[in-house]
């Protein structure tokens, strides 16, 4: 569980040269509502909601999506599969899951108290508070059955991508940066850049001013126009 303020997110949001919007899913933090472990389909209607409520009250357009982890996920989707998401510009894909299966990794954890209540109790801070959320075993069934491979025939040719991950992460392996690489690396005009960052685990911790340097560093090259799909940065020696 996050919110809209942690990690990377709000200083990014200072720095960046465009205005920018930053919200909770429902049940997270400042939004009502219940969530769920799998319910990204709710997610993804929370965008629906959000990209609406930007365009008719203040005549937005999305030009750039940034999402960590599960927003990662919700965003990338939210791109293959609405109307808007055909006319963005750029995608930044933090620690972004491609496997979903994997959530099975945990589930050994949960056994025992799925075994004798039916769901799993766990206490997570948010925004410095204690937050308690039960997991079911039908969390992870429909968390695992999440359609991330939509990204390989539906993702708009057009828009220019940013993948970074950190390779100690322990939440979402490092290799789904690889996997998303692969399927989005292939698109023309759009371009994919990945980026990885040693010692970083998945919440970039102690690191976040280097992911906001990085997004505003790519960012920069896609006003220029010299992107180019593959490692992001080659060719400069930088800190070695």
């Amino acid at each position: 569980m996050g919110h809209k303020d942690y990690l990377f997110q709000k200083r990014l949001a200072l720095r960046f040269p465009m205005d920018s919007f930053r919200f909770d899913f429902r049940g997270n933090h400042e939004s009502g509502g219940q969530r769920t472990q799998g319910g990204f389909a709710k997610d993804v209607e929370d965008l629906v909601m959000v990209v609406s409520y930007l365009r008719n009250t203040y005549g937005y357009e999305i030009d750039v999506v940034v999402g960590h982890s599960r927003g990662s996920v919700v965003g990338m989707y939210w791109l293959c599969t609405s109307e808007e998401g055909q006319h963005a510009r750029a995608m930044v894909n933090v620690s972004g899951r491609y496997r979903m299966d994997r959530i099975y990794d945990v589930a050994e954890a949960y056994k025992e108290q799925w075994d004798a209540k039916g769901y799993y109790e766990r206490t997570v801070t948010v925004a410095r508070q204690a937050v308690v959320e039960r997991i079911y075993p039908q969390d992870l069934v429909e968390f695992s059955r999440w359609n991330t491979a939509i990204v390989w025939d539906k993702f708009p040719d057009q828009i220019h991508v940013l993948t970074l991950h950190g390779l100690v992460d322990k939440t979402v392996p490092t290799y789904d940066a690889v996997i998303y690489s692969r399927a989005l690396g292939a698109r023309t005009p759009g371009t994919h850049s990945l980026h990885l960052i040693e010692e970083a685990d998945h919440n970039f911790t102690n690191r976040q001013d280097e992911v906001v340097d990085c997004i505003l560093q790519w960012w920069d090259a896609l006003g220029q126009g010299c992107l180019k799909t593959g490692i992001l940065m080659t060719g400069v020696r930088g800190k070695l």
